[in-house]
């Protein structure tokens, strides 16, 4: 009968439990793309879970890695993309290790689908690859 309870009780803990998305989607999001989407998924996390203050302070901080990103591989006489993905790598590793950690630092959530934002994510990526493939070169 205990046996019973328990588990009854983890199904109502799963049930009420905010679905969040993972550290990996978090950090594989921002290296592939940019850390302003690893940052939108923890966004969306801490919007989630009420937090909507560090939601914000979250989404400022991936902007502010982006923006470094860029500025410092446009700054290299010759931009190579390891450079972008080791910074993207970088960025990623501090919303997911540190960020991620400080505001669910239990392990006992259930994780959202990450294949909605993944669509979202390549629609948005499109354009600008395609504006870079067929941009007139200097």
């Amino acid at each position: 009968m205990k046996e019973e309870n328990n588990s009854t009780t983890t199904e109502l803990n799963q049930g009420n439990a905010v679905k969040i998305y993972s550290k990996k989607a978090i950090l594989g999001f921002s290296i592939i793309f940019a850390p302003i989407f690893g940052g939108v998924l923890l966004r969306q996390n801490l919007i989630d879970d009420n937090k909507k203050k560090e939601a914000n302070i979250v989404l400022v901080t991936s902007i502010l890695f982006t923006i470094l990103t860029i500025l410092i591989v446009n700054s290299m006489e010759k931009a190579t993309s390891l450079l972008t993905y080791l910074l993207n790598m970088g960025w990623g590793l501090i919303l997911s290790e540190y960020f991620f950690k400080k505001y669910f630092p239990d392990n006992s959530h259930v994780y959202k689908n990450i294949w909605k934002s993944l669509f979202i994510s390549i629609a948005i990526t499109i354009p600008f690859l395609l504006a870079i493939i067929y941009s007139p070169s200097e």
